[in-house]
């Protein structure tokens, strides 16, 4: 790697360290695999970075490249769609997400269904639009729709339902 190259590489993780980490902190819902599961992806882009030719797709291509190693380091098959949730879900206490703090938050994301937690951790915590998420996650637009809202809905029951025991 060329001292050009090098800098650049610093820089960019400098730029993406955090925000890869904190998504995959949010999958795997472990410090060790979540740093794991990061540095990996920066392994992957020394190696394989060059080939991208557009500066825009490299956020995207880290997302998708840190999430396709969550998906094949995962040793269970996860269902496509969540179910048995109502429609609805009751609003959460405005007190207790005025006090929710980062810990609180990572756990509740932790309770999510997996097929909605890696999109509603990019939209939220990444702020990536539902076509980078969809490029992201290598899945239709109109699933990253789905999954989003039926994240939304179920987060909102988790908090609420974390409000009512406290």
């Amino acid at each position: 790697m060329s001292r050009t190259q090098s800098l650049n590489f610093k820089k960019l993780v400098e730029n993406h360290f955090t925000g890869l980490y904190r998504f995959a902190y949010c999958l795997a819902n472990d410090e060790q695999t979540a740093c794991d599961l990061t540095q990996h992806t920066f392994f992957l882009y020394a190696n394989k970075g060059a080939l991208l030719r557009e500066g825009a797709k490299i956020k995207p291509w880290l997302y998708a490249t840190l999430y396709s190693e969550f998906l094949r380091q995962r040793t269970a098959p996860h269902p496509e769609a969540p179910g048995g949730l109502p429609a609805t879900a009751p609003p959460p206490v405005p007190e207790f997400i005025a006090a929710l703090d980062g810990p609180s938050a990572a756990a509740a994301f932790a309770h999510l269904d997996e097929p909605v937690r890696a999109p509603l951790a990019l939209f939220y915590l990444h702020n990536l639009t539902y076509p980078e998420i969809a490029e992201a996650l290598d899945t239709p637009v109109e699933a990253v729709f789905a999954r989003v809202a039926d994240g939304k809905i179920q987060l909102k029951k988790i908090l609420a339902d974390h409000a009512d025991q406290s």
